[in-house]
């Protein structure tokens, strides 16, 4: 596992996650100061950031061609994320009255989960 986390690919998988997540938010605010109600403002931030990423990590993460098949894919793995980050949150903030550790918990579990995904079953 420790050889994963060191290996290229999984840094370049990283730096992708952050590139969309500046993009997501970079939107949001963006839209917000254009005066976009912040649910719309947050909602297009994510779809963008969303789609980045998974251009970002299907062509130049993985080398491969987008397709139907492995965006279907992708977006399991976004749902089992999402879901696995949420469990976090709510664990976090039942347990410790903290969702925002659950939050920060969440992030390596999900990167993990989403790059071991990614290499052996969306662009194997």
């Amino acid at each position: 596992m420790i050889q994963v986390l060191r290996s290229r690919q999984f840094m370049v998988f990283v730096a992708g996650g952050v590139l969309c997540a500046l993009i997501d938010i970079g939107l949001m605010q963006l839209l917000l100061l254009l005066g976009v109600h912040y649910s719309m403002a947050a909602s297009a931030g994510f779809g963008t950031g969303l789609l980045v990423n998974y251009a970002f990590h299907t062509r130049i993460t993985f080398g491969k061609n987008a397709n139907s098949s492995n965006f279907v894919r992708y977006m399991c793995v976004v749902g089992i994320n999402y879901s696995l980050m949420l469990a976090c949150v709510a664990l976090s903030a039942t347990f410790l009255d903290n969702p925002l550790a659950g939050k920060l918990v969440s992030l390596p579990i999900v990167a993990i989960n989403g790059y071991l995904l990614s290499k052996h079953w969306i662009y194997k």
